[in-house]
């Protein structure tokens, strides 16, 4: 990416805020600060729906769902992921003085519920005790100044990789929970294309409905469009049950007894959208508690895993959104990226005390820069936006998947688009890239992603004589996932 150099402009701060934020500075002002904020938080507040869709509905290895219940709580978990993403926000704006927004990361989440918490024996305190190990590792490695020898590590071409793996995973997550692709009853093929390789059923309507809103509003590059799409996909999925009673898929049992159904959950607006929230959440880890469910390599391995992805997604989201706020130094660094970093890392951690998973940074953030923010004072507005939103958690129970996943495919096809930064001409990387990207949707788990990917780039880098091309944290991590992956055989033959 160009450097660009900060703009600046010669003026008298014009009040304590302006001279705090260096809004005249920047060659900004106060409403276009404000303007900016908001314009961020509309264009990612869809995670206070997706978050709870992701972590709500996914069992941990007890059968229990998020928060201790038997069943999924939707709301409690939407008001935590609202007060995390708004605090750690105010933080960045106020501590780094940097128009990004932060909030529970989409694939971070995926990572958190499909490939740790729902581990037999896991629980998700277990899960979001991981969470925070990770985000204080990220912290003391800011701190210590190894983060930046991690990410030269880890060759570029696998790093584009797990962001294009877990995109194509976030979409196949989105299609799989909206019933477009289902596992056929004759089980004659592993998927198949809606019911009996028909769209029957009008929850699948509004899903398709939904997506293709979501892309048209994406081609005409109208702010807020996930959100818009997700909003008007509810009405319109609130009519549909309003006026045909289509009801749900399962039954109580969670048996499918209506295949044309709506998947979990059934839309209907009964008592207030607005409430007191429930921050019963806050708090609900367990620091230790997974080493003694799935071993010190296990724990090892996932906190690895979640980190790779925290760390290189950070990275990226920094230099973009710096570089169209012209807030690039001569070397391309974002200015005061220390202070950024602190904080993000600060927000992992966050995320697992508050058990809404690691929050990252956004890169929807640019969304705001291009609306004209240019200081912490955008990300403050954003924060106390989503502070508000915390007293409409109640709405999430609205929000049907079949009007909610279009998002999860459209986020997906996002984080896809960075497969050009791979070099496919060149086996040596193009392979391991290969291997880390399809993994993760066919194996249903990103850390078997990462893994075949670390593992095949150092057995390929041996084969042609290339092994002074090796990090030795690459020689560590394809150790470890070869001990991760054999840990079956292994425990089998050691008897445990």
């Amino acid at each position: 990416m160009a450097t660009t150099p900060p703009r600046t402009v010669t003026a008298v701060p014009r009040n304590a805020v302006d001279r705090y934020f260096k809004i005249t500075e920047r060659g900004s002002s106060i409403g276009a600060e404000v303007r900016g904020g908001l314009v961020t938080f509309f264009t990612m507040s869809y995670i206070i729906v997706l978050n709870p869709i992701i972590l709500g509905y996914v069992q941990d290895g007890t059968g229990k769902f998020l928060g201790g219940g038997d069943a999924p709580n939707l709301g409690i978990i939407a008001a935590a992921t609202a007060l995390i993403a708004g605090l750690l926000t105010i933080l960045m704006g106020t501590v780094a003085n940097f128009p990004i927004a932060l909030a529970a990361g989409l694939g971070l989440n995926a990572v958190v519920a499909y490939s740790v918490a729902a581990l037999p024996g896991m629980t998700w305190p277990d899960a979001m005790g991981i969470v925070v190990i990770e985000g204080l590792i990220i912290l003391v490695l800011v701190l210590t100044g190894f983060r930046r020898a991690v990410f030269k590590a880890v060759p570029m071409e696998i790093k584009t990789a797990i962001s294009v793996g877990i995109g194509l995973f976030i979409a196949f997550i989105g299609l799989v929970d909206s019933g477009f692709v289902r596992i056929p009853a004759s089980k004659a093929t592993p998927v198949e294309l809606g019911i009996s390789g028909s769209l029957a059923g009008w929850p699948l309507l509004v899903f398709v409905v939904g997506l293709l809103l979501a892309i048209i509003l994406m081609v005409r590059k109208v702010k807020g469009a996930i959100l818009i799409a997700i909003l008007s996909s509810t009405v319109l999925a609130l009519i549909v049950e309003a006026v045909g009673k289509v009801g749900s898929m399962k039954d109580g049992s969670g048996a499918v007894v209506k295949p044309t159904g709506w998947e979990l959950n059934v839309p209907h607006i009964s008592g207030s959208v607005v409430s007191v929230p429930d921050f019963s959440l806050i708090g609900h880890f367990s620091l230790f508690g997974a080493f003694g469910k799935i071993g010190v390599l296990a724990v090892a391995l996932l906190v690895f895993a979640i980190m790779l992805a925290d760390f290189f997604d950070t990275m990226g989201t920094m230099v973009a959104v710096g570089g169209e706020a012209g807030l690039l130094d001569d070397e391309g660094n974002p200015v005061g990226s220390q202070q950024i970093l602190i904080v993000d890392s600060i927000a992992a951690a966050a995320g697992g005390m508050g058990s809404v998973s690691s929050n990252t940074s956004y890169i929807e953030s640019a969304a705001g820069v291009g609306d004209g923010a240019r200081t912490g004072l955008a990300s403050v507005v954003t924060g106390i936006a989503f502070l508000l939103a915390t007293f409409l958690s109640p709405l999430v129970n609205l929000v049907p998947f079949e009007a909610a996943t279009p998002a999860l495919v459209v986020v997906g096809f996002l984080m896809v688009m960075q497969v050009s930064g791979i070099d496919w001409k060149n086996y040596e990387v193009a392979i391991p890239a290969f291997l880390t990207i399809i993994l993760m949707p066919f194996t249903y788990s990103i850390t078997a992603g990462i893994g075949a990917g670390f593992i095949a780039f150092v057995v390929i880098k041996v084969a042609v004589g290339k092994i002074k091309a090796i990090h030795p944290l690459m020689w560590t991590a394809a150790v470890l996932f070869v001990f991760y992956f054999t840990l079956g055989p292994i425990k089998a033959a050691l008897g445990i």
